[in-house]
């Protein structure tokens, strides 16, 4: 039996969540890690659906802040450059579509920066909407709810009647805490139990609207 959902707007992650970017993801921050001597695999733990600033900062706190802000450009940079193998999870850009045709707003809200973002974006092929939350936006990142609260305000929505689709536990808890109407987890890369046990889909042929 499928679920049914009464929704307004939609609000997406980009990495993981639109787009397919693990391994341009994996590639800089593996770099990363084996440029200041940290355990990949601890790294690559971590720091999924964060702002990279965030999480730079907490990987090199024994480091100068000077050599911190290095890092963060550097990466910054790498991730800009790296598209390589960046595509649309599947069903992503007739899903985007379909709201357009029924006249459903919707918008990214991303812990990216926006030359990362928009890299991927055009990588994918998926158009850049006209609501745009990126890292440069927010005080606060997920798992805050800040950034999913001031999408569904720019769309002039209560976030209540959005619906947040995520791919990584902290912004599983920000759409959680933000209250949306529901919050769905897109299994690109994680486990339904990593992501809070949420509804969660492997890509959006699963999904299909209905205007009521």
């Amino acid at each position: 039996m499928q679920k049914r959902i009464y929704f307004k707007g939609c609000l997406f992650d980009l990495d993981g969540t639109l787009v397919d970017s693990t391994s341009a993801v994996n590639r800089a921050w593996t770099m990363l890690a084996k440029r200041n001597q940290l355990n990949v695999e601890y790294v690559l733990s971590v720091i999924h659906g964060r702002p990279a600033s965030e999480s730079i900062n907490e990987l090199l706190s024994g480091k100068t802040q000077e050599h911190i802000d290095a890092e963060i450009v550097w990466l910054q940079n790498e991730e800009t450059k790296d598209t390589d193998g960046v595509v649309p999870i599947d069903g992503a850009i007739d899903l985007l579509n379909m709201l357009d045709g029924f006249g459903i707003p919707w918008a990214i809200v991303t812990s990216g920066t926006i030359p990362v973002a928009e890299a991927r974006l055009k990588a994918s092929g998926i158009r850049q909407p006209d609501i745009f939350i990126t890292a440069e936006r927010i005080t606060y990142g997920k798992p805050n709810p800040e950034p999913y609260l001031l999408g569904a305000n720019e769309l002039g929505l209560d976030i209540r009647d959005c619906i947040v689709f995520e791919d990584a536990p902290a912004g599983i808890k920000a759409g959680l805490a933000a209250n949306s109407c529901a919050t769905i987890g897109i299994l690109s890369h994680a486990m339904p139990e990593d992501l809070l046990n949420v509804e969660c889909i492997k890509n959006y042929r699963q999904i299909d609207i209905h205007q009521g």
